[in-house]
């Protein structure tokens, strides 16, 4: 697998990346909005940076994937920290004379889906091409379908946690704010970002991809 230039596999950088990443995380554990709702939302980083640390092992990621994961997961705890449909954002962007009260709604859990697709695709692409190398169009299509399908599975373990739980806890964690067709947004959002990803991936790569369908031949 050839190796982009400047974003070369190394260990001390993922390394420096998860010492920052603990540091943030363990700021804001500190007195979020509503514990319980923290609680919930770390369930899924607390299973999934540890596979992470063991995956690298037998698959080392490069530097801007790993850069992108530890980008997706600081906002999400950002996210986890004040409640997701809480988050001040506005009054955030209110400082630089931003406004997006224009959506109607706190849209911070809705860039979070983007940012997933987004920043999770790379990590996704270069797993994909290790573990079940592909030829053409499926370079592309495989890591899209992989976000898209792990999209829609996070809605369904969202609602049934929801169910499970009910009252203001479920409706905190489920964050709908109103919006019927949240999930469906959510996934879409996912997409969205996972095939903006890919699309510079394909333009960044391209050289390196060529050359290895010739390689192929």
């Amino acid at each position: 697998m050839h190796e982009s230039r400047g974003w070369h596999r190394s260990t001390r950088f993922p390394l420096l990346l998860l010492v920052a990443f603990a540091a943030i995380w363990g700021a804001l554990a500190i007195a979020p909005r509503y514990r319980q709702d923290w609680l919930l939302e770390n369930i899924l980083v607390v299973a999934a940076i540890p596979l992470l640390v063991y995956g690298y092992r037998r698959l080392r990621l490069s530097n801007a994937a790993c850069l992108a994961l530890f980008v997706f997961f600081t906002c999400h705890e950002i996210g986890a920290h004040y409640t997701y449909s809480e988050v001040p954002y506005e009054q955030w962007l209110s400082h630089v004379n931003v406004s997006l009260t224009w959506l109607g709604r706190n849209s911070y859990d809705r860039l979070v889906h983007f940012l997933y697709g987004l920043l999770v695709t790379p990590a996704a692409a270069e797993w994909l091409a290790a573990v079940a190398p592909s030829r053409g169009i499926w370079r592309w299509i495989l890591p899209v379908s992989f976000i898209m399908s792990h999209s829609l599975l996070y809605e369904l373990i969202e609602w049934a946690a929801a169910m499970a739980f009910g009252g203001d806890l479920g409706a905190a964690y489920l964050g709908t704010q109103g919006d019927p067709w949240d999930a469906q947004r959510d996934m879409l959002a996912a997409t969205l970002g996972s095939m903006v990803a890919m699309t510079a991936w394909l333009i960044a790569g391209r050289e390196n991809l060529v050359a290895q369908d010739a390689d192929d031949v």
